[in-house]
């Protein structure tokens, strides 16, 4: 699901602070553009569907 109106700058701005995690000039650009790349790819994974009996595993095997 995708929220109109989500700032990911701001979303990265007060998640700096709330971790109180300074995040230098320089690197901010970098680290908003990859949080839209996260962001990206989790909606990818959030909408893909799931049948209602399927359970989560106890121990990942591959």
């Amino acid at each position: 699901m995708r929220r109109e109106g989500f700032d990911v700058g701001e979303y990265v701005d007060q998640m700096g602070l709330l971790l109180d995690l300074e995040i230098a000039d320089e690197y901010r650009d970098g680290v908003v553009a990859n949080f839209e790349r996260i962001r990206a790819i989790a909606h990818v994974v959030n909408s893909f569907p799931l049948a209602e009996d399927v359970e989560v595993a106890p121990v990942f095997q591959p």
